[in-house]
């Protein structure tokens, strides 16, 4: 079983012709299905492309709002006056009358 594996076939002119002739038709056969496919994939690559657009659009559109939303908090911040409290000079100026 062996020898038969490593020998190599010889074909005759006309069994190579009809091998031809069946891979043709074989391809031939395919080429319908490997289209389909083809189409498949390319849409679904499509696909892939719009949503990692949308994504990344709303990932953008989330940082801008973050930042706003931090940028306004601060300015509240800056707009809040501090709690009251008596400059250094007031406090060494002022002091409590004897009685």
């Amino acid at each position: 079983m062996e020898n038969q594996q490593n020998e190599e076939k010889v074909f005759t002119p006309e069994e190579l012709d009809a091998k031809r002739k069946e891979m043709l038709k074989y391809y031939t056969d395919s080429t319908p299905y490997l289209k389909a496919q083809y189409d498949h994939e390319e849409l679904l690559m499509k696909i892939d492309e719009v949503r990692f657009k949308r994504t990344n659009l709303q990932m953008q559109y989330a940082m801008l709002m973050d930042q706003m939303q931090n940028s306004s908090e601060e300015e509240d911040d800056d707009k809040t006056p501090p709690p009251y409290s008596v400059p250094e000079e007031e406090s060494l100026a002022r002091k409590l009358k004897k009685q």
